[in-house]
């Protein structure tokens, strides 16, 4: 399993670059520059020349490229062409924002879904079987920045139960941890609600198909033949296996969520690192979109790393032998 871990983290080089590279020439394919959208129209045209310069815009797109992978292979992406700040900071500081948003809605995606998809498998065809396919079809249906709008609206302008903006309250700042604490995840709720709706409703069916599928299987009919209880049937027998495809899907659904996260917290003016992409894409801000970049691509990466490790804590069966 370590040499496997390895090998894995060895292949982020070549991938990570393959996708700085795509990112970065279809970055540049946008007609102008940052330079258009600060610089008084009306300067002359040897200081905006000056500044191009400065920032490195008037040389060739391959030459701008091979300047910003060296430095990105030692952990320098650049300033931000807005603030002068280094790229690294402002994600580090943005962060830690993003993965509380979406490690509170994995896990809660999960607390939920693989129980309604359960039950929906083994009560096929009830009421309950036909109310969560009905929710999870509108779940999937329904764009986000609508579900997002739409709670606010309700919870927070209407009923003003949630805040509807921003990760902590200014009354709060300086208040003890504990209180801070409370404060960030009663302005979690509406945005992280959000997200786990809309990731809610595809694993929900996802795990309903895994589970009849399996129990069909041969080895359940066995385990019914011997007079085993339908609780120890379904949950220890039936589901093991049919998490298996599971862990797959959420492991490919991290890319769903940090795009979600781009639209989830520019709505909430969540202070996390969507919000700062979004910033960064309408300001042209070149090395703080190709940091971002990098960064999901990571963070992803990473996180279909842990899905593999994730077969072999599911089933026993799966090892991943030397090569």
């Amino acid at each position: 399993m370590q040499k496997y871990i390895l090998r894995r983290l060895l292949h982020l080089i070549p991938i990570l670059i393959g996708v700085s590279l795509i990112s970065f020439f279809v970055m540049h394919l946008a007609p102008g520059d940052p330079t258009a959208l600060f610089i008084n129209p009306n300067v002359e045209p040897q200081e905006l020349a000056r500044v191009r310069a400065n920032f490195g815009l008037d040389q060739p797109i391959y030459i701008q490229y091979a300047k910003w992978l060296w430095s990105a292979l030692r952990l320098d992406f650049g300033r931000s062409y807005i603030t002068g700040q280094p790229v690294i900071n402002e994600i580090m500081e943005r962060l830690p924002a993003t993965l509380l948003l979406m490690i509170a809605s994995y896990i809660l995606t999960m607390l939920i879904a693989i129980p309604l998809g359960v039950l929906s498998a083994v009560k096929k065809g009830t009421l309950f079987d036909n109310a969560v396919t009905i929710f999870s079809f509108m779940g999937m249906a329904i764009p986000s920045f609508w579900l997002g709008l739409m709670l606010m609206l309700l919870f927070s302008v209407q009923l003003d139960w949630f805040p509807a903006i921003g990760m902590i309250s200014f009354s709060v700042r300086d208040a003890n941890i504990f209180v801070r604490s409370i404060n960030i995840a009663w302005h979690m709720v509406l945005p992280v609600t959000t997200m786990t709706i809309l990731s809610l409703a595809g694993i929900t069916r996802y795990q309903r198909a895994a589970m009849l599928e399996v129990l069909n299987k041969d080895f359940i009919k066995v385990a019914r033949a011997k007079g085993l209880s339908e609780r120890v049937v379904v949950f220890r027998h039936a589901l093991r296996n049919a998490l298996i495809p599971i862990v797959t899907i959420l492991g490919l659904s991290l890319p769903g969520l940090f795009g979600g996260a781009f639209i989830i917290e520019t709505i909430f003016a969540w202070p996390g690192m969507g919000r700062l992409g979004v910033q960064a894409i309408f300001a042209r801000n070149y090395p703080l979109i190709m940091g971002i970049v990098i960064m999901s691509a990571v963070l992803i990466i990473l996180g279909n790393l842990l899905a593999d490790i994730g077969y072999a804590i599911v089933d026993p069966r799966i090892r991943y032998a030397k090569k």
